[in-house]
């Protein structure tokens, strides 16, 4: 089994910055894309970040230019840099990872368990 663990959200002033960050762990024989979701209240959930295994980046346009996302292979980490924040951006923030358990080598969809961001004056 796989286990995704995230940290880093909390409230911050309109145009501050938070990095958040989620760790898998567990019998994982490889992991491909990574990605970030976001919650607002009577929203949709929508696809904020994601990033391939060779690290290529794609962002939703609300974000582009202010958020970063990255990964560290070899920490089963993925990360999310966010600058510029502003009320909009407020959310619950979930990490997902498609991971090849070592099991069977069969991929299998893991997510984070959410971390509140609150940007707000």
């Amino acid at each position: 089994q796989v286990q995704l663990v995230e940290s880093g959200g909390g409230l911050v002033q309109p145009g501050g910055s938070l990095r958040l960050s989620c760790a898998a762990s567990g019998s994982i024989f490889n992991i491909y894309v990574m990605a970030w979701h976001r919650q607002a209240p009577g929203k949709q959930r929508e696809l904020v970040a994601i990033i391939t295994r060779g690290g290529s980046p794609n962002y939703a346009d609300s974000v582009k230019g202010r958020f970063t996302i990255s990964r560290d292979n070899a920490k089963n980490t993925v990360y999310l840099e966010m600058n510029s924040l502003k009320p909009e951006d407020t959310a619950v923030y979930y990490c997902h990872m498609v991971v090849a358990v070592r099991a069977d080598l069969r991929q299998y969809n893991y997510w984070g368990q959410g971390t509140q961001v609150t940007v707000s004056s």
